[in-house]
């Protein structure tokens, strides 16, 4: 273990599995204490138990667009750790796929809620349960959908834009002392993505320049290099995580 970030706290949420989970691993393997957040609390006890039991991280279980459930995450965090210095938004849901013509307008706000509302208000909570007085790091996780036009996904992509901006808003209000940054992967081998690529993950793969698709610590890497002194710098940023294949105009 390195010491990169002792004595500094991490929220992450939806972290019980996929990107979230590498996120708060590394986030531990380089001293921090972690609480991780996802709805179903059997995965979350798993989690915590594999990211090294309570010394190391606590799990706060609910909808990452819930207010109270957020008030409870960040409580809890403070209770055991003391503070909240770094904060990862990695909660998002994308229910729907096809047109954007034809959205269910009960599912568009669904998805606006949990991947842009809500990432507004986590910032909001943990800014006032104390980063405004001592500082900290934040990272949202957005995606290369909301760079440009993504048939199927095109609300999806909409929310992360968003996003996008929401990051490059919080920068700009929250400086010097709260860094704001954020991520937009393309295609990473996880659940949430598996029917990106099921079946036909080479065909997908040879649009990328690098030929494989992205696995949760090539995003775990960037995040916790956004969070840390090493990036004392930026601010504002979405950093593009996609092997090359927007370069080759894919997706």
């Amino acid at each position: 273990m390195t010491s990169r970030f002792g004595g500094r706290t991490a929220i992450i949420t939806g972290a019980s599995r996929g990107i979230g989970l590498a996120i708060a691993q590394r986030l531990v393997s380089e001293g921090a204490r972690v609480c991780v957040t996802a709805r179903k609390p059997d995965p979350l006890k798993e989690a915590v138990e594999a990211l090294g039991g309570p010394e190391h991280a606590i799990g706060v279980p609910g909808r990452g667009d819930d207010p109270e459930h957020q008030d409870a995450a960040i409580a809890a965090t403070k209770e055991a750790f003391g503070a909240v210095d770094l904060f990862v938004n990695n909660t998002g849901i994308n229910p729907v796929y096809g047109r954007m013509v034809d959205l269910d307008l009960d599912a568009a706000r669904k998805i606006f809620e949990v991947n842009a509302l809500s990432a507004i208000s986590w910032v909001q909570k943990v800014y006032r349960a104390g980063m405004s007085e001592h500082g900290g790091s934040i990272v949202n996780v957005s995606s290369v959908a909301g760079l440009k036009p993504a048939p199927g996904i095109g609300f999806y992509g909409a929310s992360k834009a968003m996003l996008r901006h929401i990051t490059e808003e919080f920068a700009v209000e929250l400086g010097p002392d709260i860094r704001v940054n954020g991520v937009a992967p393309a295609v990473v081998k996880t659940r949430f993505a598996e029917a990106l690529y099921d079946g036909r993950e080479e065909k997908v793969a040879a649009q990328y320049p690098l030929n494989r698709l992205g696995v949760p610590d090539d995003v775990a890497g960037a995040v916790t290099f956004l969070l840390s002194d090493d990036a004392s710098w930026i601010t504002g940023r979405t950093l593009v995580l996609d092997g090359g294949v927007t370069l080759t105009g894919g997706m």
